[in-house]
C-alpha cells in the first residue's frame, strides 16, 4: 500500500523530547505466552511476545511494524497492563507498570491511554459521541467541574463539530469513528498512546488526514506514541525510532533512517522491498525479495533464529544459537548473525532467495 501523498515526513524529535532525560517508557525482556487447550497430556502454549526491549523517549514515536500474528498488538497491549504478562518489566515515568496495585494502576492509565484498530468496535454504539468522549472524566471523577466543556474542546480539537456530539457512531465515517476514538483517548490528558493500527482500517485517503491530525496532537500536546502497523509507508512517516518484529521478537531496532535506508536483516530487506515506490521508472527497474515458506507456528518456534526457516542466509549457526539483537557493525542492532546492509531498492540477488521484476 502506497503512503497518501499528503502526509508529510517527520523533521525530526518532537518538542518533548529532552536529550539525557529518562526515557517515558522502559520495556525490558518482555514475555506472554498463551495456554492451548488441548490434550491434557501436553500443554501447549502460543509465544506470542518473547523477550521484546525497547525505550521510548517523551514526545517521540516508537513505530511497531511486522507481519501480523507477529506479537505487535500484544505488546502493546502487555504495556498498558491490559494483558497480564508472562515475564519482563514495564516502566512508565520510572513507575513499574507490571507490579502496581488495581489503584496504583488506575492512577496510572490516566496518563497512559489506546486507540484501537477497528473504530466501530471499540465504541459503545448505544452511546452518543458526547457520552463516548465524556466516559472516561465521569469514571475518573472529572466531568463535574467543566467536563462539559472539556468534551466540546476534545470534539473541536479532533476535526469534528459540536453539532455533531449527539450523534451515534453509526452516523460517521470509518474515519470521523477514529477522530472519536482519539477525542476519548485524550479526555485524561494522557502523556502516552498506544495506537493499534490506527488507519490500517481506513481507505487510503482517510488515512493522510487521521495521521496528520496524530502529528498535530502531538507536537501541540508533547505526547509519546507506540504506533503499532504493519504498513511500512506510513510508519516511515510518523516515526522516530521503528523496531521490526518477527514471530514474537524484535529482529531489527534503529532510527528511522537506520531501518529504511540502511536496513541489515534480511526479513526487514523483504518487507521494505514490498513498498511500492511512487516513482515508474524505479519501480519496473528494481527487484523484489520474495521470502520462501510460510510463518512458522508460534507454538513451536523453530529452534535458533526464528527467521531461519524463511532466510535466505540460513546457515547451521542459525539452527544451534539464537541471535542477540545487537549493533554488528551497521550502527543500529540486528538480529542476524550475517546482518548485511543491502539496497533494498535493487538486490543483490543471493542463490536462496526468488528474485522477480516487479510487473
Amino acid at each position: 500500500m502506497s503512503a497518501p501523498a499528503a502526509i508529510e515526513p517527520k523533521g525530526g524529535p518532537g518538542p518533548a523530547a529532552t536529550a539525557g532525560a529518562e526515557p517515558l517508557l522502559q520495556v525490558r525482556d518482555l514475555v506472554k505466552h498463551f495456554p492451548v487447550r488441548g490434550s491434557l497430556l501436553r500443554k501447549d502454549e502460543v509465544h506470542a511476545v518473547c523477550g521484546v526491549s525497547f525505550d521510548l523517549d517523551r514526545g517521540q514515536t516508537l513505530g511497531l511494524v511486522g507481519e501480523s500474528g507477529c506479537g505487535k498488538s500484544t505488546t502493546g497491549r502487555l504495556v498498558l497492563r491490559l494483558l497480564e504478562a508472562t515475564s519482563g518489566s514495564v516502566r512508565f515515568d520510572g513507575a513499574d507498570v507490571l507490579g502496581a496495585s488495581k489503584r496504583e494502576l488506575r492512577s496510572m492509565r490516566r496518563r497512559m491511554q489506546m486507540v484501537f484498530q477497528d473504530p466501530f468496535g471499540s465504541l459503545n454504539p448505544r452511546m452518543t459521541v458526547r457520552k463516548i468522549v465524556a466516559e472516561p472524566l465521569r469514571i475518573h471523577g472529572r466531568f463535574r467541574n467543566g467536563g462539559q466543556a472539556r468534551v466540546n474542546e476534545l470534539i473541536e480539537r479532533v476535526g469534528l463539530s459540536v453539532e455533531q456530539a449527539s450523534r451515534y457512531p453509526h452516523e460517521f465515517s470509518g474515519g470521523q469513528r477514529q477522530r472519536i476514538g482519539i477525542a476519548r483517548a485524550l479526555a485524561l490528558d494522557p502523556d502516552l498512546l498506544v495506537l493499534d493500527e490506527p488507519v490500517s482500517a481506513l481507505d487510503v485517503s482517510i488515512q493522510a488526514g487521521v495521521v496528520n491530525l496524530l502529528e498535530d496532537l502531538q507536537a501541540q500536546l508533547g505526547l509519546t506514541y507506540v504506533f503499532i502497523a504493519h504498513d511500512l509507508s506510513v510508519v516511515r512517516h510518523i516515526s522516530d525510532q521503528v523496531a521490526v518484529m518477527y514471530l514474537g521478537r524484535i529482529v531489527e531496532r534503529g532510527t528511522r533512517d537506520d531501518v529504511y535506508k540502511r536496513a541489515a536483516h534480511p526479513y526487514t530487506q523483504a518487507l521494505l522491498s514490498a513498498v511500492p515506490v511512487p516513482d515508474p521508472d524505479r519501480e519496473r527497474a528494481r527487484r523484489r525479495l520474495v521470502l520462501k515458506g510460510d510463518v512458522p507456528s508460534p507454538i513451536d518456534p523453530p529452534s535458533g533464529c526464528r527467521f531461519r526457516t524463511r532466510c535466505p542466509k540460513a546457515q547451521e549457526v542459525c539452527a544451534t544459537e539464537d541471535p542477540a539483537l545487537v549493533n554488528r557493525g551497521q550502527g543500529h542492532p540486528v538480529a542476524c548473525h550475517f546482518a548485511e546492509v543491502l539496497d533494498v531498492v535493487n538486490p543483490v540477488p543471493h542463490d536462496r532467495l526468488e528474485t522477480r521484476p516487479t510487473p
